[in-house]
């Protein structure tokens, strides 16, 4: 699905006679995702947190590796899905949602900051020092795995 020509990313709609919820609703069912890009050539994912404003997707990541820096200017996915959630809420249903688009960092006004929570002390025993991305999602995928 296309954000610039399917209409709303935020429409519901009717799947055989459960209605589910839009890519976008999903994503604020969980808190972190997977950050996919390249930095230097090579392929890479990265854990981030995320939160959703104004359908941008907003991504909290520790600053120390660099990885924001080489996703600022790019298009990148950022995928986020309920698989270690064997109850889902959804009966059963297993999702899985995934953003591409132009990314940038960004720094981000109070409130913002205060929707992510709490942040990681650490990260593999380093201070964690948080670095801010904003994705505006130009497709979208999504994928249910049904089994009600």
């Amino acid at each position: 699905m296309s954000f610039d020509s399917h209409g709303s990313p935020h429409a519901r709609r009717a799947v055989g006679t459960i209605e589910r919820a839009d890519p976008i609703e999903l994503l604020g069912r969980v808190p972190y995702g997977r950050l996919a890009t390249s930095m230097r050539a090579l392929p890479f994912l990265a854990v981030a947190r995320h939160i959703v404003s104004d359908g941008r997707i907003l991504l909290r990541m520790h600053r120390g590796f660099g990885h924001h820096e080489a996703c600022d200017g790019s298009v990148v996915a950022y995928g986020a899905d309920n698989y270690n959630d064997a109850a889902s809420g959804d009966g059963g249903n297993l999702w899985s949602v995934q953003f591409t688009g132009p990314a940038e960092i960004v720094r981000l006004c109070p409130e913002q900051e205060e929707l992510f929570g709490a942040a990681p002390v650490s990260v593999n025993g380093e201070p964690y020092a948080p670095a801010y991305l904003r994705v505006d999602p130009h497709f979208v995928t999504e994928h249910v795995l049904d089994f009600a």
